[in-house]
């Protein structure tokens, strides 16, 4: 199945990243700020319980989190889900969960790319005359600029951050780490301000966000759930860090888990607080979609609005530019074993160390992906459960993974080693087993493709892929 001996050769990727850098690099793949986009949307469909979905989202997550941790402990590889399955059980299966990750990668950066130049361009609509030092400047000409180019525009900052390696990234996420905590900040101290000074909370009051018997039912919560998962997506591009890792083996794992937690905590102390604020106005969300910001708005003004809206779009560059360079280690990864073309997909940079091919390959489809989904209305609806698709697939067979290394095989069976993979998978595949007929269409077709792709390479799998070794006590200078 496996080949002891490493194929690559030249140089390999940089370990320069601790603890420290590989939670931050978590937290800004899926947003400090995550909550916020959909909280309008989850309002109304769980009657309020926004904070219930949230807690339920992030336990649930973390049966998932712990599987993750605990494969690259086994395997930190570069390649993720496509390197644990492949190595625990066969290079078919390792082949489409690869597929299906890479789906899920591919799809983020491009529905960022759609938001960051959607929102681009509305927040560019209030722009007028700037007067600078008595000369006027009329800026309302960058409103002109359609959406498209800056998709353009998006997927070329995507892919240059990207290029500059790995530590550079690292800096950048630090600075849009700081950014989007102070403007949270900045709501909380708000809102909590003019909660304060109206009429004082009482307990029912405290405890109505958590459950409201009028507006209560295990209906609209079940169904809510499966939109508060999306919180939590991206957690798993940490483990295709795991060769740029000082001592992957422990930080893989604790940091995984530690992203779910660190961002189900923010995330419910955001939407709890902007419920409170919102419960006391009895009125409806002008749009569902910027709801967050509606409620920025009631408790700072329109400064607050504009500031927590750029704030939105921040972070959105944040998660394409993460998720952009989970893809690029994920076919990296999958070249280096030779399971896609090696010369072009195992290539790092000399320089930067980083695999630059894939990583200008990931922008390239990131703007083609952007302008398809752009052609129907509900584009960016059909890329997030692409998304879906890619990522639930990929988790299930993460969590079969896990139950078959630390359970099935292992000498001692222990109960803490069969429980969360179990509960993982079967989690896992309700969420996929509900998404639409046309994303499931359109996810199978591509799994179909890299079914015929594997079989193809790899003589019906009969070939062995040339699995890379790799020291992970190996540290950078």
């Amino acid at each position: 199945m496996s080949s002891p001996s490493s194929p690559s050769s030249g140089p390999g990727l940089n370990r320069s990243l601790g603890l420290g850098s590989l939670v931050l690099y978590g937290i800004i793949i899926i947003q400090p700020t995550a909550p916020m986009p959909l909280f309008g949307v989850a309002y109304d469909k769980a009657g309020g319980h926004v904070i219930t979905l949230i807690l339920i989202g992030m336990v649930a997550m973390l049966f998932t989190a712990l599987s993750y941790g605990r494969m690259a402990n086994a395997y930190p590889n570069a390649g993720s889900a496509y390197a644990y399955v492949s190595r625990e059980f066969h290079p078919a299966p390792g082949y489409l969960t690869g597929w299906s990750m890479m789906f899920d990668y591919m799809i983020n950066p491009a529905i960022c790319v759609i938001w960051c130049g959607k929102a681009t361009f509305d927040v560019t609509a209030g722009l007028g005359t700037l007067h600078i030092a008595g000369a006027a400047l009329d800026l309302s000409f960058i409103h002109q600029i359609p959406p498209q180019a800056w998709f353009v525009f998006y997927a070329a900052l995507f892919t240059g951050l990207n290029l500059r390696g790995i530590e550079a990234s690292a800096r950048t996420n630090v600075l849009i780490g700081t950014g989007l905590g102070l403007v949270i900040v900045l709501f909380l101290v708000a809102a909590w301000r003019h909660l304060l000074r109206d009429q004082p909370l009482d307990a029912a009051a405290l405890a109505r966000p958590f459950y409201d018997p009028e507006t209560f039912s295990w209906k609209s919560i079940s169904h809510g759930a499966a939109l508060a998962v999306l919180t939590y997506i991206g957690f798993d591009g940490i483990s295709t860090l795991s060769e740029e890792v000082h001592n992957p083996r422990r930080n893989v794992l604790l940091a995984t888990v530690l992203v779910c937690l660190i961002i189900g905590v923010l995330s419910s102390i955001e939407v709890y607080t902007a419920q409170l604020v919102w419960a006391r106005t009895a009125g409806t969300f002008p749009n569902l979609e910027n709801a967050f910001a509606h409620v920025a708005g009631l408790v700072g003004g329109k400064g607050l609005f504009v500031l927590v809206t750029v704030a939105l779009l921040i972070a959105t560059i944040g998660s394409g530019m993460g998720a952009h360079m989970s893809a690029g280690r994920l076919l990296y990864g999958m070249g280096r074993d030779n399971a896609i073309p090696r010369k072009f997909f195992g290539y790092v940079h000399p320089r930067t160390r980083v695999p630059s091919n894939n990583i200008i390959l990931v922008g390239t489809l990131a703007l083609i992906g952007a302008f398809a989904l752009d052609y129907d209305q509900r584009g960016y609806d059909l890329g997030a459960q692409l998304l879906n698709f890619g990522a639930m697939f990929g988790f299930m067979g993460v969590n079969l993974s896990a139950l078959t290394h630390y359970y099935i095989r292992a000498r001692e069976r222990r109960l803490r080693y069969l429980v969360p993979p179990i509960l993982g998978f079967l989690i896992c595949f309700y969420l996929w087993a509900s998404l639409s007929g046309l994303s499931l269409i359109i996810g199978s077709c591509w799994l179909v493709l890299g079914a015929a792709y594997g079989a193809w390479r790899t003589r019906f799998f009969t070939k062995k892929l040339e699995f890379a070794t790799t020291d992970s006590r190996t540290e950078a200078p």
